[in-house]
């Protein structure tokens, strides 16, 4: 019997992966775990205008033997600012909430549910309660903390290409703002100690020159 049930969330699943590679989800991709088709992974891209935009937030979706006849659980696992990472969500579409599960629905109805609850402030079990300036740090702190995870780069090499691109170009717009004006290029170590030793120089020169003028100025008020 188990044997027959897990064939047929296989057979279920496999359909709806095509379905979902011929119609994909706005904003969200979705990936089965190669070993497990019962354990998928999926990566929400920020929207554009939201307090996400920017972000790639990864998170799994674990489907029962019975599926479709049951529902699955859903985790984020980067930190959003909306759910706590690594805990079962409390949605219409989870195994919370059984007895609203329909067996027609599938990944593509599941992970559009997901988004659209992600970008609502609805509180329920599994989601927290963050400011829109705590969730945009958080959206660009997630490029390098999803880099850092094996699954991700494992099922998204695409999106680990996109974060490395974002990540290279913020480093060197980084050092571009700590190159001095007028330089075009971010100044080698060499340099940099170049420009330290004649900064403090400069320093010194006017520390000198100040006080000499101040001598002066007191001297020329004792003559008179």
């Amino acid at each position: 019997m188990a044997k027959t049930k897990v064939t047929g969330a296989t057979s279920r699943l496999k359909q709806d992966y095509l379905r979902l590679k011929n119609d994909p989800v706005p904003y969200v991709t979705a990936e089965p775990v190669p070993s497990n088709i019962l354990e998928w992974h999926y990566v929400v891209r920020g929207p554009e205008k939201s307090p996400y935009e920017g972000g790639y937030y990864h998170g799994k979706i674990i489907f029962p033997r019975e599926f479709p006849f049951k529902p699955p659980s859903i985790y984020m696992i980067t930190p959003n600012g909306r759910f706590k990472t690594n805990t079962r969500l409390c949605l219409s579409i989870t195994d919370f909430h059984p007895d609203t599960w329909n067996p027609a629905w599938s990944i593509s109805t599941i992970l559009t549910g997901l988004l659209s609850f992600m970008l609502e402030k609805t509180p329920t079990w599994g989601s927290i309660e963050t400011s829109d300036y705590q969730k945009r740090c958080l959206a660009a702190e997630s490029l390098e903390i999803n880099i850092k995870n094996k699954m991700f780069c494992e099922l998204f090499p695409d999106f680990v290409e996109e974060i490395e691109q974002q990540l290279k170009e913020r480093q060197e717009a980084m050092l571009h703002a700590e190159t001095p004006a007028g330089d075009g290029e971010p100044l080698t170590e060499t340099q940099s100690n170049m420009y330290y030793i004649m900064t403090n120089l400069f320093v010194l020169v006017g520390f000198i020159f100040l006080a000499y003028m101040v001598k002066y100025v007191l001297v020329s008020i004792s003559n008179d």
